[in-house]
């Protein structure tokens, strides 16, 4: 009651972690604590300034505001049917972001969701870079690689010839060894 009565209700609010050219990576809702006022956060909200902890309120994960793009009050982005949102006077596609993403710096890419029949997306790390530059390093394989059992080479004259032509001579062993005569 307190809290109403000063202005300080926390603010609920849609976290986007990327906003593409028709698509959202969505993470989901959070909190904001509306300090010093709920007026001068919101303000913050719609110039894009937010700085502070955002909560989110799956796992109750505390969060830099500066992991996100987009900080939108709940009551501005509207969910449609069929992973569609309207936010801005426009409609975008949606894509869930998983929470490992929710703190990755670089860029997201959306691909179907395995799990869902419905042609749902989900986001995931674009490593479309680290596999150039691994690509771009990596020597080229010389050839043909082919795996044989072992001793597939028994057969092979010039082997068997070479161990039987000259037994080697056994030579003394350098080290320490038992002596048979008990000293």
């Amino acid at each position: 009651m307190l809290k109403r009565l000063l202005g300080k209700t926390p603010i609920n609010v849609w976290v986007i972690k990327q906003v593409d050219s028709d698509l959202l990576h969505l993470c989901g809702r959070a909190i904001l604590e509306a300090s010093p006022n709920r007026k001068s956060v919101l303000a913050a909200l719609d110039e894009g300034r937010f700085v502070g902890a955002v909560k989110m309120i799956t796992g109750g994960v505390v969060l830099n505001a500066k992991l996100f793009q987009a900080l939108v009050p709940a009551d501005q982005l509207e969910l449609l049917p069929d992973g569609q949102a309207r936010w801005r006077e426009r409609d975008w596609s949606l894509s869930q972001v998983p929470q490992r993403c929710w703190t990755f710096p670089g860029p997201l890419v959306a691909q179907p969701d395995p799990t869902s029949a419905s042609g749902a997306l989900v986001s995931c790390e674009d490593v479309s870079g680290i596999r150039q530059r691994v690509a771009q390093s990596t020597h080229q394989r010389p050839g043909e690689v082919v795996f044989r059992p072992d001793n597939a080479n028994e057969d092979d004259p010039l082997m068997s010839a070479r161990a039987e032509a000259s037994p080697q001579p056994s030579r003394p062993k350098t080290g320490r060894e038992w002596r048979r005569d008990g000293h």
